[in-house]
């Protein structure tokens, strides 16, 4: 069986052997084993056919195969003892093999013993006919007999050279060749190798492909050099050959040289090769690559090899429009075929090559980073890095990087991608709808972006392929409201475009889900109909003049599509109506199609007629017609801004609809008047309304006179401020008052919303008043929420991941009572007070961890006082708000500090004159600044490909409907505006502090206006930080926007100047936002204006002089005293102050410098003040936040050193001063910090110590070492200096091991292994310097005590044992006092710690 399989190698035309072998068995296998009537023995009596019949083997004539009665193995082993155990050996094997010439000179005869054997075996132990070698194959693997053997097959193999094909089909040249194969030993191989190559040289053209192939089968190792060369030499000779050559040398072991110049040769010929060859080629070439010049290699291979020639452009337009025609002949396609099987086999090469070697992978990546021009890049670069990503994962974030510089710069443009991908439309479409179907929120979102974009630019490519995108709807239940939308939007593009006819069963398909989703009771399902049929109806209904793909025909929308649209959005409706959460959602999906302008005016006709009645009559009552009922709050009309006659005028029906929503519902009783008034849920009213003014503001341009009366009008309230009353009320009733202000502040958003971008002065400072309002009902509802723990607000926003993810809303007041609850009852069972009972526990139904009623009650008393100071932060209810309209923002046009008088620009001439408050201005900062967040991504927190961002679209739904672009645009529309009040809270602070003389804790600074307009401040810096940090400004379409943003701020600086350079800007921005740092008011403030200046000196090509100025900002803020908080030890977070201190310590010209000074200056400076009190140098240095700048020091001395070359001997003299003193310096700085654990002991101190000490001692090894063994003769005495201070930290280190082990602390005692072998490491290489330096004499090693950190010897066990003992060291830890020392004394000797090896770690 095994010489079966190895006869027939890899070559199809070999296989032709076996064939005709089996084709020759089939006959025999139906005979029986006694009949042989055809079968005739060859009848001889020379030595040749007696030793073989002697042996085992019967020899047959005809067509018969040769008969082997037994095993093999068994045969070679009786024929080798019958020749040797011959008395006329050696004799007899030429009479042996001269039987066999004359037997095979017969052509049956010689080809039977070239076919394989029959094995015949015994009928009771018979189980087939068995497969067996040739007799030719048996008798190779005698050795006494191989050679002579070899010398016959290569004298009788020219006979047949240039003979056809035999009937039967098999070829005589290649049956003999094939014998050689996988010989188990070959005992001339060198005799073997000379005459196969001089076979080869004189064989026909297609022997001589076979022939070579079959060498590496053939040859053993040894002969590999010998051959590879041979190969070589006929490969310049005869290009034919190349194919196979080549394919020999990629399986052979030769030397690089040799490679290296085949590969050469073969490079030259790459342009020219036909595509069938150009798998083996490559294969060969990325064989043959080393690491020294794999970079080399592949820059070549890719210049000379193109994607376009690989897939033949032009061939595969002709198969595209040979598809189109019907009746063409097969043979072009069977060729396109071929071809594409080729491109298939050369990627699959290259995919291997890559995977398994490293280096190849990597150099093609820098091949191609290095490129510097759009022109030099080809179709092949951007498929090789796509091809890389997919095979080695650990080069992922490597490509990602560069593609997206390439992209940046330009490099990678839309031609390139089109030239990429164009004809693997399918691949590409069915790549994408898998990642959509994956279930991951970054890859769904990124993949149904570029379907939504196919759709618009390939829309034919996109319907031949749309039964693909069709499946998705299968994966509806995993997909956020937003990717609902998108993909309903692409299939309703599909569906309903001008060959809508062909994309009927989309249509249908369509259809049946929605119909399904809607008439579903599980609420999720309902809400995906409805996305779905707002969506597919406002592609339906699409307004015709804006889209080409759309429309049938251009024009208004037939009678027909508009019944369609209506009898859909009707459908909708009647399912949504019964549930107030579709309701909503249903209002606020439809008014997204008229926000988007994606609705023809057409299809709005019959809503206008229909929504302003509904609303009034569901949610808008006369000002008469005060409700009466059982209210448990008397009804009260406020917030009106006019002056109404108690009959006049409209009211907001509010209190009366949640009262019967809340109430009623419960079994309470209502009385109210008879009317037709329908009741619904005061949930729809925001967003009815938005419905409402979208559509009036679509169908009048903007204009709303005709909802006008509802910015002004008052709503059916209550008194809010209980004040009092409100810890008496039931918990009921405080829900009630909580959902009520809930609701009005949601009203009063939509308000603002609708009215911002109205031109009458009037309106604006209504909407000016309105957002005052919602200041003060969000400072009013924090009192509600502090007292209501465990209260969920009605929901605002009725999207899928809003009713899925409930926000954390338990309130700090109700965290601050538990923690009480459960701290003060510690203390109560300490003192031996009483403590609550498990059967005082049990009459409640709160859960375990709650406390009493009677117990929060109390606490609640005790709390009020105390927490109306500290309100509830409305962050954790984000997501029960409306949201907030980009527009909304332009409110920031409107002054600040100074009153103005209304004129016709902003505001109305009028008596009463109303302003943008603090207040208010920090709730429109605050809500900017959360947008931008959200929307901007900056460079340093980009989200990776298929990493999920987490929830961020929970009130931001709206939001997300806009692009980034844009946002950033309407951003810098603000940023003169934003300006004005930047500049005026500068000057505000600078005139509060001129007013306190310089005092820190001046009048003032603890007044609300301070902490408002200190906030505003913060936001305003976020909000510049966050537009200038976007990563989109790193993209080529987004300069000019850039360029825009900058010119504003220059033109604060500058008005007037114009046409300036992109560096100029940057450089008068920087001077503008640099002019803020005297009026800072906080630390927060600080943090962020020094990274918005970062943000800045990133885009200039020149930052030297800006770094500077960072730098000496940040050390201003450090040696800057801060107001004090409420709390005076966390008036700095500890983030912050690493923040700030670490910018320092990056732009600051000389790091060493910097930290000698604080080590040395302000860390003195605090040892000797009190606890509470601070280095008077730097401020923000005291004892709490000691550790932070321990921690920055060390980290930032470690990367410092690490980044510093190490040097050669061949600098000169002056680098190698140079990088001594400085290497100096930093061992001092070392020094200083490691001796502060003597008085600064504690655990996180300790650890950076741990963690950073290791880290500098090997960055010391590595890059100072190298420096020392060539320094050592030419500055012996900085040496010795520079190691006997560093012997003394490494010693301290030593010291702190100890300690660790001591206080049996495993986070410091994890750092403990790999420092002490580090320090192992470190004796042994000055050991080794002193060596190269022919100072050995000068090393002595010693007994390293353990000592604490004080300098104290710990005592251990083996305390008293001597010295020899002592350095072995103990099996305990506390016994452990192993170590080395080698020491310099008089400049002769050197000392340095080391660490008993035998330590327990």
């Amino acid at each position: 069986m095994i010489s079966k399989r190895k006869l027939s190698v890899s070559e199809n035309k070999e296989s032709l052997t076996e064939d005709a072998s089996e084709a020759r068995k089939q006959p025999l296998s139906k005979k029986t084993k006694k009949s042989h009537v055809h079968n005739e023995v060859e009848e001889n009596d020379n030595i040749f056919v007696k030793f073989l019949k002697a042996s085992g083997i019967t020899l047959k004539t005809g067509e018969s195969q040769n008969q082997l009665a037994v095993d093999q193995i068994v045969f070679q082993k009786k024929l080798f003892q019958t020749l040797r155990k011959h008395p006329s050996y050696p004799t007899i094997i030429e009479e042996f093999v001269s039987g066999l010439e004359s037997y095979i000179e017969d052509q049956d005869s010689f080809r039977n013993c070239l076919l394989s054997c029959e094995r015949v075996q015994h009928e009771e132990t018979s189980t087939g006919t068995s497969y067996c070698k040739s007799l030719i194959k048996l008798l190779l693997g005698i050795d006494i007999l191989q050679p002579a053997i070899i010398k016959v097959l290569f004298e009788k193999l020219p006979e047949f050279l240039f003979e056809k094909v035999n009937s039967d089909g098999i070829s005589m040249p290649r049956l003999i060749i094939s014998q050689l194969k996988w010989l188990d030993r070959v005992v001339d191989s060198k005799d073997l190798t000379t005459k196969i190559m001089q076979l080869i040289s004189v064989a026909p053209l297609c022997l001589q492909h076979d022939f070579v192939i079959s060498l590496p089968e053939i040859l053993g190792d040894s002969q590999h050099a010998d051959v590879g060369k041979e190969l070589s030499d006929l490969l310049t000779e005869n290009t034919l050959l190349t194919v196979p050559i080549l394919d020999v040398l990629s399986s052979l072991q030769l030397e690089s040289k040799l490679l290296s110049k085949v590969r050469q040769l073969v490079m030259g010929k790459l342009s020219s090769v036909s595509l069938d060859d150009l798998p083996v080629i490559i294969k060969f070439i990325l064989h043959s690559i080393t690491p020294t010049d794999a970079l080399e290699v592949i820059s070549e291979l890719r210049e000379k090899l193109d994607l376009q020639h690989c897939i033949l452009p032009s061939q595969f337009q002709v198969s595209l429009s040979r598809l189109r025609n019907k009746g063409q002949t097969s043979f072009s396609g069977n060729q396109e075929n071929s071809s594409q099987d080729c491109v298939t086999l050369l990627f699959d090469v290259i995919k291997s090559a890559i995977r398994y070697e490293k280096i190849i992978s990597e150099a093609w990546i820098k091949a191609i980073e290095r490129t510097p021009s759009e022109a030099e890049h080809k179709i092949f670069d951007l498929a090789m890095l796509l091809i890389i990503y997919s095979t080695n994962t650990q080069t992922k974030k490597y490509i990602e990087r560069v593609l997206r510089n390439k992209i940046r710069s330009g490099c990678f443009e839309e031609d390139l991608l089109q030239g990429t991908f164009y004809i693997h439309n399918l691949e590409v479409i069915g790549a994408l709808v898998t990642h959509v179907c994956s279930g991951n929120e970054v890859e769904v979102d990124a993949a149904l972006d570029v379907l939504l974009e196919l759709v618009v630019v390939s829309p034919s490519a996109m319907r031949l392929n749309a039964v693909f995108v069709k499946g998705i709807l299968d994966y509806l239940d995993n997909m956020s409201p937003q990717q609902i939308r998108k993909l309903f939007c692409i299939l309703s593009t599909l569906a309903f475009s001008k060959e809508h006819e062909a994309s009927s069963h989309i249509q249908d398909d369509m259809h049946l889900v929605i119909r399904k989703q809607l008439s579903s009771t599980i609420f999720k399902y309902k809400l995906i109909g409805i996305i779905g049929a707002v969506t597919m109806a406002g592609v339906m209904a699409a307004d015709r003049s804006r889209s080409s793909n759309l429309a049938p025909e251009s024009g208004e929308l037939s009678s027909e599509q508009c019944t369609q649209v209506t009898s859909l959005l009707q459908l909708v409706h009647s399912c949504s109506e019964q549930s107030p959460q579709a309701s909503g959602l249903y209002y606020d999906e439809f008014a997204n199609l008229i926000h988007g302008r994606r609705l023809a005016p057409e299809a709005l006709e019959w809503l206008g007629q229909t929504i302003f009645s509904d609303f009034q009559d569901a949610f808008v009552v006369d000002a008469c017609d005060v409700p009466e009922g059982d209210y448990p709050f008397p009804v009260k009309a406020l917030y009106g801004l006019e002056d109404y006659d108690s009959c006049d005028g409209i009211v907001i029906n509010l209190l009366p609809l949640l009262f019967s929503q809340d109430f009623v519902k419960d079994g309470s009783t209502l009385t109210l008047q008879e009317s037709d008034q329908k009741l619904v849920s005061p949930l729809c009213l925001a967003p009815y309304f938005r419905l409402l003014r979208l559509c009036v503001d679509r169908q009048h341009n903007g204009n709303l006179e005709e909802i006008d009366g509802l910015l002004d009008c008052p709503i059916f309230l209550t008194d809010l401020e209980a004040g009092e009353r409100l810890q008496s009320m039931s918990v009921k009733e405080r829900s009630f008052l909580c959902s009520l202000i809930f609701l009005t502040l949601n009203w009063f958003r939509e308000v603002v919303n609708a009215f911002c971008r109205q031109k009458l002065p009037e309106m604006k400072g209504k909407v000016l008043t309105r957002l005052k309002h919602i200041v003060e009902l969000q400072q009013l509802l924090e009192k509600h929420l502090a007292v209501t723990p465990d209260y969920v607000p009605p929901l605002a926003n009725f999207d899928l991941e809003t009713l899925e993810e409930t926000p954390h809303t338990s309130t700090a007041v109700s965290a601050k009572i538990r923690m009480q609850g459960k701290t003060g009852g510690k203390k109560r069972k300490a003192d031996g007070g009483k403590t609550s009972s498990p059967d005082v526990l049990s009459k409640d139904d709160n859960s375990e961890c709650d406390p009493t009623l009677a117990e929060r009650s109390q606490q609640e008393k005790e709390f009020r006082g105390k927490e109306e100071k500290t309100s509830v932060s409305l962050q954790n209810y984000h997501a029960f708000f409306r949201e907030m309209d980009i527009e909304v923002f332009s409110i920031l046009r409107c002054g600040l500090v100074t009153k103005f008088i209304l004129d016709t620009e902003m505001h109305t001439e009028a008596a009463e004159v109303v302003q943008l408050q603090p207040p208010e201005l920090l709730f429109l900062l605050e809500d900017l600044t959360q947008k931008l967040d959200n929307m901007l991504t900056p460079v340093a927190r980009r989200v990776p490909f298929l990493k999920s961002k987490g929830n961020r679209n929970i009130g931001f739904s709206h939001l997300h409907q806009r692009s980034a672009s844009e946002i950033a645009f309407r951003v810098v529309q603000l940023l003169n505006p934003m300006c004005n009040h930047l500049e005026n809270i500068h000057n505000y602070f600078q005139c509060l502090t001129a007013e306190n003389h310089g005092v820190v804790d001046g009048p003032g600074i603890k007044g609300q206006e301070y902490h408002t307009m200190s906030s505003c401040y913060l936001r305003l810096l976020q909000i510049f930080h966050g537009l200038f940090a976007w990563s989109g400004f790193c993209q080529l379409q987004n300069n000019n926007l850039l360029y825009s943003a900058l010119g504003i701020l220059t033109s604060r600086l500058k008005p007037g100047q114009r046409d300036q350079s992109m560096e100029e800007l940057l450089r008068q921005s920087f001077h503008y936002l640099q002019n803020f740092h005297a009026s800072i008011p906080s630390f927060q403030c600080a943090l962020y204006l020094l990274r918005l200046l970062m943000v800045i000196l990133e885009k200039s090509t020149a930052p030297a002089e800006n770094k500077r100025q960072i730098a000496s900002l940040a050390k201003q803020f450090l040696c800057r005293v801060w107001p004090s908080g409420e709390k005076e030890r966390s008036s700095i977070p500890n983030d912050q102050l690493q923040a700030l201190l670490g910018i320092y310590l990056e732009h600051t010209d000389s790091v060493l410098k910097a930290i000698e000074e604080i080590a040395g200056v302000g860390v003195p400076e605090l040892i000797n003040s009190p606890k509470e009190a601070s280095s008077s140098t730097f401020p923000t240095l005291t004892w709490t936040s000691f550790v932070i700048f321990f921690r920055v020091m060390m980290a930032e001395l470690e990367k410092t050193v690490k980044g510093l070359q190490a040097g050669t001997a061949a600098d000169s003299k002056q680098i190698h001063e140079e990088k001594l003193l400085y290497w100096n310096m930093a061992v001092r700085d070392f020094s200083i910090l490691i001796n502060l654990i003597k008085v600064f002991d504690s655990r996180p101190v300790l650890f950076a110590c741990l963690k950073y000490g290791r880290l500098f001692v090997e960055a010391f090894l590595k890059q100072c070492m190298p420096l020392l063994d060539f320094s050592f003769r030419k500055h012996r005495e900085d040496v010795l200096s520079l190691l006997e201070t560093f012997q003394l930290s490494t010693r301290l280190l030593h010291h702190l091991c100890g300690h660790s082990k001591i206080h049996q602390d495993t986070k410091l005692t994890k750092h403990v292994p790999l420092l002490k072998k580090t320090l192992e490491l470190l004796v042994c290489r000055v050991k080794a310097m002193l060596i190269l330096n022919n100072c050995r004499e000068a090393f002595w090693l010693g007994n390293l005590k353990n000592r604490d950190l004080q300098g104290e010897e710990i005592i251990s066990q083996n305390s008293q044992e001597s010295p020899a003992n002592e350095s072995e060291g103990d099996t305990s830890f506390q016994g452990a006092e192993g170590g080395e020392e080698d020491k310099a004394s008089d400049g002769e000797k050197e000392r340095e710690s080391d660490e008993d090896e035998s330590d327990d770690d």
